[in-house]
């Protein structure tokens, strides 16, 4: 992987390079994850109910209301995620807490692979839905091209969410370089600077006189309390 230092990732701080961002291929699968799902769920919303002889709509899929369910809510959900995703990896670079850093890659590892389940039971829902519907249920193959776009980028979305899944294993895997990092940033607390240490400037000998005296002159004349 790209990126050295913190799962991935440099000295924390450093500048933000849209150029080698957008290269990546961890942003060019969330990217594509996003455009997949939004396919998904837009062709669903837009064409995948058809009113069959009734104001009732139903589903394309073998007039199954769960099966539409199913794969907007999949489709909207990885379509926010994707965006969430995004937005923590163009700031996973200013996160100087290695722990953070860590929970933000498991999040990832654990989402990830979730969605790329659900992407899984989806296809195959869709798929199998798709295959009872008899050409009767739909006059005028009406919505037959979005069902198909819903299966197609369903089965697409499965590779794209699987290999995020393995770039945040990988990116787990490089664990961190601790020569970046001081035990303050392990702990997420700022670095405290210690008070800098008084040396003590009195000199060592004692005073070998008074610091006060008088010098008497023997010559002087004394003083005289007046009589009154």
């Amino acid at each position: 992987m790209d990126g050295v230092g913190s799962f991935g990732a440099g000295r924390a701080g450093a500048a933000f390079d849209p150029i080698a961002f957008i290269q990546q291929p961890q942003t060019i699968l969330r990217i594509l994850s996003w455009i997949f799902s939004m396919v998904v769920f837009g062709s669903i919303i837009n064409e995948g109910y058809i009113n069959h002889g009734s104001e009732r709509l139903y589903c394309v899929f073998n007039k199954n209301n769960n099966a539409c369910n199913y794969g907007t809510t999949i489709g909207l959900i990885a379509f926010l995620a994707c965006i969430f995703f995004i937005i923590l990896d163009m700031k996973f670079q200013q996160i100087s807490s290695i722990k953070d850093r860590k929970k933000a890659v498991m999040l990832d590892i654990g989402f990830s692979g979730f969605w790329a389940f659900l992407w899984f039971v989806c296809f195959c829902f869709l798929a199998n839905q798709w295959q009872r519907t008899t050409p009767d249920e739909l006059p005028l193959n009406q919505g037959a091209d979005a069902a198909r776009a819903a299966i197609t980028f369903s089965f697409f979305s499965i590779f794209t969410w699987v290999g995020l899944t393995v770039r945040a294993v990988q990116k787990y895997m490089l664990g961190t370089d601790m020569s970046l990092f001081t035990t303050e940033d392990l702990d997420g607390n700022p670095p405290v600077q210690p008070y800098p240490t008084i040396t003590s400037t009195e000199p060592d000998d004692t005073y070998q006189s008074p610091p006060f005296t008088e010098n008497l002159d023997p010559n002087a004349p004394t003083y005289q309390v007046p009589i009154y």
